[in-house]
Formats: C-alpha cells, sequence, structure tokens
C-alpha cells in the first residue's frame, strides 16, 4: 500500500509518502513540504497548496491520502487556516477518485508512539526509527505527514475488518432469522400478514363454513 500522508497547514503543509502493509517493514518514497507565505492572500495561498498537492498526486500516485483531522478548541483563527489547507488536500485527492481517511492528532500518535499524548519530538524520533531514516524529518510538520501514513498503513486492516462487520450487521438477518427484506412486496411495501394466506385458515377463500 502507498499511502500519502498530508499534514494540513497554510504556511506549510506537510506532505510523505510511505509504502508498507501492516506487520512488515515500512519505506519512506518521499517526503518535503508545500510552503506559502504569511502576507499572501489567502485565496492565492490555496491554490499554491492545491497545485503542490496536485504535483505531489500525479508524481508518486498514491493509493489513499490520509489527512489530520482538525480539532482544537484554542486559536480558532489558525484552525481556519488549517481546516481550509485540510479541506484542499481532501478536495485534490477525490478529483482523481482516491479514498480519503481522516486520523486524529492523538490517534497518529497513539499509533506511532504508543502514547496519544507525545510530544513532536517523540514522533520524529519514532518516524525516524521506523522508516530506518539517518535523521527525523524537517520541519516538524514533514515528519507528521510521514507519522499520518504510517498511522493509516497500521490501522486500515482493523478499519476495514470494521467495516465489513457493520455492513454484515445492516445486511444481515433481522431478530427471529427473517432477513431484512422479509415480508415485504415489490416496490419495498410490506405485506399485511407476511406467508399467510387470505381468508379463514382451513376453509375455501370467500365460502362461509
Amino acid at each position: 500500500m502507498r499511502v500519502l500522508g498530508v499534514d494540513p497547514g497554510l504556511t506549510r503543509c506537510g506532505i510523505g509518502v510511505v509504502e508498507g502493509a501492516a506487520g512488515r517493514p515500512l519505506r519512506m518514497t518521499a517526503v518535503g513540504v508545500v510552503r506559502t507565505t504569511a502576507d499572501a492572500d489567502i485565496a492565492e495561498r490555496l491554490v499554491l497548496i492545491e497545485r503542490g498537492m496536485d504535483e505531489w498526486l500525479d508524481t508518486y500516485r498514491p493509493e489513499v491520502v490520509a489527512v489530520e483531522r482538525v480539532f482544537s478548541q484554542h486559536n480558532v483563527s489558525t484552525v481556519m487556516g488549517t481546516a481550509q489547507a485540510s479541506a484542499v488536500a481532501m478536495l485534490c485527492a477525490a478529483r482523481r477518485g482516491l479514498p480519503v481517511a481522516l486520523h486524529t492528532p492523538s490517534e497518529v500518535k497513539a499509533a506511532v508512539t504508543g502514547t496519544g499524548r507525545a510530544g513532536k519530538a517523540q514522533v520524529g524520533a519514532m518516524v525516524t526509527r521506523l522508516l530506518r531514516l539517518d535523521a527525523p524529518p524537517r520541519p516538524a510538520d514533514a515528519a507528521d505527514a510521514l507519522a499520518l501514513a504510517i498511522c493509516h498503513i497500521w490501522r486500515a486492516p482493523a478499519l476495514n475488518r470494521l467495516q465489513q462487520a457493520h455492513a454484515a450487521v445492516a445486511n444481515g438477518p433481522r431478530p427471529g432469522g427473517r432477513p431484512a427484506t422479509a415480508g415485504r412486496k415489490p416496490g419495498g411495501t410490506p405485506s399485511a400478514n407476511p406467508g399467510t394466506p387470505s381468508g379463514t385458515p382451513g376453509s375455501p377463500k370467500g365460502r362461509t363454513p
């Protein structure tokens, strides 16, 4: 599986590509940052991020795009910019028909370091170790993007099993052993008494005993 991880941000949007599978060694394909200047118009900055994302998607052709789920109770202006950059990344992936997975920061930290409260230094150190790099990627946004890709590769099998289980429950039999479509006429209209003929049991239809 080849996953492109995105750590969204207006000034620095971290991007990293990782290949591998759960339980097997992982390999970093590429890592970098799409940068914009803080004094530029917001619309222009989003266009630059879009162009950068398109270049990465066209060059490395990932199977999945993993994006950090934006969540914060503080600094609303920063969160707005991060959310806008996140939306651009998802839009670029969707235009290519690529699935998009959202992972919270705590999920990523827990997957990579074993604790959802790990600091950036811990995440960078574990990314370096897991991908067998010579040094932690810089800036930290790049390391976070790789961590997102690693997180998705490791969580994908469990997520797939969960989705299959939900689908089985939704399409399985109802209580009493009847399938979800039992007792319905063509067109989806339930019959009055499924499986019971009209008239008095044991008597010819419409005849008075």
